[in-house]
């Protein structure tokens, strides 16, 4: 089985989620699909995710900069989001040193999956995806490195039911719809002024697979 993700910490408003259209519990958790995010005040943080909590793994501390507890929980049962949040469909590592940190991530137990290389040949780029249940981890980051800083939580995308019906909720929020790398899907950002303390995206759902019903996991 895959290791998973119980908790993304992320240092924001609550209140400011909840205008952006996400169904929040008592205890301030808003469950977006199988994964938790705790969303409020982080002490000597202002604003990101600034952790997270894996389920599978014996990883507890800090891997290339990501803060890592560990976690014995099942996983999340869903919330309806007014948004229309279905899951967290990709969350997205930035480095400066795409090798180091895939070295890292794959020492706690993470297989890398897949590689893909962009950019132009004076600025090559490039992204390692890994698998965490129905989230996809990907790391992203220079074709040579460019520094000895840590890696640290970039940004998070949604899937949503209907993206037109998510645009028309948030409005002005959103900036537009376009095309994403993956082929037959969607996507918008969310504006920053919005100030969910993090990047956020939202995308259409994937295409099902040959055999697979509309809405199962990928």
């Amino acid at each position: 089985m895959d290791p998973t993700i119980d908790v993304l910490t992320i240092a924001a408003d609550p209140d400011r989620w909840v205008d952006a259209g996400f169904h929040l519990d008592a205890d301030g958790t808003c469950r977006a699909g199988r994964v938790r995010l705790a969303i409020g005040a982080v002490p000597g943080v202002t604003r990101g995710i600034v952790a997270w909590s894996l389920h599978g793994l014996d990883a507890a501390g800090a891997v290339d900069g990501l803060l890592t507890m560990d976690s014995d929980r099942g996983p999340a049962e869903p919330a309806d989001h007014p948004n229309g949040v279905r899951s967290i469909d990709h969350l997205v590592v930035a480095t400066p040193d795409i090798v180091r940190t895939v070295e890292a991530l794959a020492g706690i137990g993470l297989e890398p999956r897949r590689t893909r290389e962009f950019g132009t040949p004076l600025s090559p780029r490039r992204q390692v995806f890994f698998r965490l249940g129905e989230v996809i981890l990907e790391v992203v980051g220079p074709g040579r490195p460019e520094g000895a800083g840590p890696a640290v939580f970039w940004g998070v995308a949604f899937t949503v039911a209907d993206l037109e019906a998510t645009a028309g909720h948030l409005g002005d929020l959103l900036g537009g719809v376009k095309s994403a790398v993956q082929p037959g899907r969607r996507i918008a950002t969310l504006r920053r002024e919005a100030g969910l303390g993090t990047r956020v995206a939202f995308m259409s759902a994937p295409e099902p697979r040959p055999g697979q019903a509309p809405g199962e996991d990928r």
